[in-house]
């Protein structure tokens, strides 16, 4: 197999890729921050989406939704931060087809190309006023300043944006994929509370690039959890439109793993960009579990564990505390052995074939005082392999819930 060659891009952004501008303003949905963002592709793109599991669902994705599935082509996407139109009824449906149909008016194109994707407050009648001026306002620039505004105006709860890009060779052609995404608190994917924007210039099928993202979500995005609640308006869009000029991609393509590798570190990127910028989070918390009996469990294992709030409050309080990972391990619904069990925290061992070992307290205090905190499980049950990424549980995450809408 050929040596796979790939290059992150350190100031890569949304618009890095051929073809691809954005902007981001203040329109006046919120009080001061930028709150609405649009998205274009010089030429319709394949596009791909995967959406919240929920079954109350944003208007926003009803109209997204019909672009990726019917239409299979996207040339746009309009976002808005400050209100998430949902549970909105008819009202907030006709509001998403109004956004859709003044972005493509806009741009001089078919409203079937344009995407709605919208977060905030839940349950309040979207006010069209500002999204009209807005509208107005966005003026789609190549410049990296614009991709710049686009993740800042999607941004709710967000302390930081979350960019990210690669590039790899094709076929001779040099291929870029970039990300950008929103999504701090009520992250429990199938999705996550975000919102995930993935931008390239390959060329490949829309069939091909929505089997690719199924794929690598369940491994990326699938992979995070928070604070266990699930979105309405959860969404990640992949637009390829294909001005790189390679051979169109697909598996069988000799330069195939290029391309999915490189997606796949977009969307891991992003993924641990929200894990880590979790409501009030100080700590990145990735959980690795090995030796499960498939994949699958070891992937439901590792986001049990990060998913504890037992968990997630020791790592804040830099408690080693190993009785509440193997408790969330158990109760996981994984097949477990208890006597096979080994727990590690940031290489240290706690516990080895379910036996506890003597530990130094103030060396994992320090290791627990960490940006980065790994948690290493081993099952020896079997061959699956699998990671989930969280953050830890603090005082501040429950100061902002407490009063989000005020």
């Amino acid at each position: 197999m050929a040596t796979i060659k790939i290059k992150k891009l350190p100031s890569g952004n949304i618009v890095s890729p051929k073809g691809f501008t954005a902007a981001g303003v203040h329109c006046g949905i919120k009080k001061e921050k930028k709150d609405l963002a649009i998205l274009v592709s010089e030429v319709p793109a394949s596009v791909a989406g995967v959406f919240t599991t929920n079954a109350v669902q944003a208007a926003p994705l009803k109209v997204t939704k019909e672009v990726v599935y019917q239409s299979k082509k996207m040339q746009a996407i309009v976002v808005n931060s400050g209100n998430a139109n949902a549970c909105t009824g008819k009202q907030g449906l006709a509001d998403a087809y109004e956004m859709q149909a003044l972005a493509a008016d806009k741009l001089g194109i078919e409203p079937l190309l344009v995407g709605v994707a919208s977060t905030g407050v839940i349950g309040e009648i979207m006010n069209m006023e500002p999204v009209k001026k807005g509208m107005a306002m966005l003026s789609p620039s190549s410049e990296c300043a614009g991709g710049i505004d686009f993740s800042e105006a999607i941004l709710t709860t967000d302390i930081v944006m979350k960019n990210t890009a690669y590039s790899t060779i094709i076929d001779g052609k040099e291929i870029i994929i970039s990300g950008t995404a929103k999504g701090s608190g009520m992250i429990e994917p199938n999705m996550a509370t975000m919102l995930g924007f993935i931008t390239t210039d390959a060329s490949i099928e829309t069939s091909v690039l929505q089997k690719a993202l199924s794929e690598i979500t369940n491994v990326t995005f699938n992979a995070i959890t928070v604070d266990g609640d699930t979105s309405t308006n959860d969404t990640v869009v992949v637009m390829a439109n294909g001005l790189a000029g390679n051979g169109v991609l697909t598996p069988q393509h000799p330069e195939w793993d290029q391309f999915y590798s490189a997606l796949r570190l977009v969307a891991e990127d992003l993924a641990k960009s929200i894990a880590r910028d979790g409501e009030g989070a100080t700590k990145l918390i990735e959980v690795e579990v090995e030796g499960a009996i498939s994949h699958e469990e070891a992937r439901k294992i590792a986001k049990t564990v990060v998913g504890s709030p037992l968990v997630k409050t020791a790592v804040f309080g830099c408690d080693a505390n190993w009785g509440r990972i193997i408790a969330a391990v158990g109760y996981s619904g994984a097949t477990v052995d208890p006597d096979k069990i080994t727990i590690k925290i940031g290489g240290a061992t706690m516990v080895e074939n379910g036996e506890p070992i003597l530990f130094s307290e103030e060396e994992l205090i320090e290791i627990l005082k960490q940006d980065d905190v790994k948690i290493n499980v081993s099952l020896g049950v079997g061959e699956g392999h699998g990671f989930a990424w969280g953050c830890d549980l603090t005082y501040d995450y429950v100061k902002i819930n407490a009063s989000y809408r005020t």
